[in-house]
């Protein structure tokens, strides 16, 4: 896939006219977070949604990781939020409620898989929506992050993408499953918004920077843990 980015930093040995290239995992199993945000750090627009902010650029990068993917890892507020519909690649969806997002009942056998834990309000009825192995109950009180991954990792799923939101995006890096952040800046920022790219979990994590791209004034880039 030719890029028509400026290609600002890029590993050696890759070639910076493949944006598949430039983005293609290093391992397996390999666990990968894509967001994207304005330059002050706001992740949703006034609407609340990430998809009022995101432009053709990011959305170009955002299928390719999907593509990339074996499976697709979010939030069940996000998931609610930006409408998810079921997709060629399972969607895991992390809920401390247990219930289905609404966009996602009644979806095929196998695309949607419920990460929950043992104290979630709805999880009688989710249970009688997914057999066993489409409902993972994983910890008492919250999900339990790092066995999620090595369930799905189990699965085969080896490349998985995070695709947030903020909280979920906290939790992972904070329980050290998440092994690389792509990061899209649209070139936009917002006042007196409350919709930050992070929220919830206190973590410190140094990063090392893979690839930085620029398109018409949008910046993209990878870190690696």
């Amino acid at each position: 896939m030719a890029t028509e980015f400026r290609v600002l930093v890029a590993p050696e040995g890759v070639d910076p006219t493949d944006l598949g290239a430039l983005y293609r995992s290093p391992a397996a199993p390999w666990f990968r977070a894509n967001m994207v945000s304005t330059i002050n750090g706001v992740a949703a627009g006034p609407d609340g949604r990430s998809g009022s902010i995101n432009n053709d650029i990011d959305r170009q990068v955002f299928a390719l990781l999907r593509s990339q993917a074996d499976a697709i890892l979010v939030g069940a507020g996000t998931a609610r939020t930006e409408g998810y519909q079921p997709t060629d690649r399972p969607i895991v969806v992390v809920t401390n409620t247990g219930a289905v997002p609404p966009q996602l009942v009644g979806a095929p056998t196998g695309s949607v898989v419920i990460a929950t834990h043992e104290r979630a309000a709805h999880l009688d009825a989710t249970r009688t929506e997914l057999d066993a192995e489409n409902l993972l109950v994983l910890g008492q009180d919250a999900v339990d992050l790092a066995k999620l991954r090595s369930i799905l990792n189990g699965r085969g799923w080896a490349q998985v993408l995070c695709e947030g939101g903020p909280g979920l995006l906290s939790s992972a890096l904070s329980a050290g499953i998440i092994d690389e952040i792509c990061l899209t800046w649209v070139p936009r920022i917002f006042g007196a918004q409350t919709q930050p790219l992070l929220t919830g979990a206190d973590f410190d994590l140094t990063l090392k920077l893979q690839v930085l791209l620029e398109r018409q004034g949008t910046l993209l880039g990878r870190w690696f843990r």
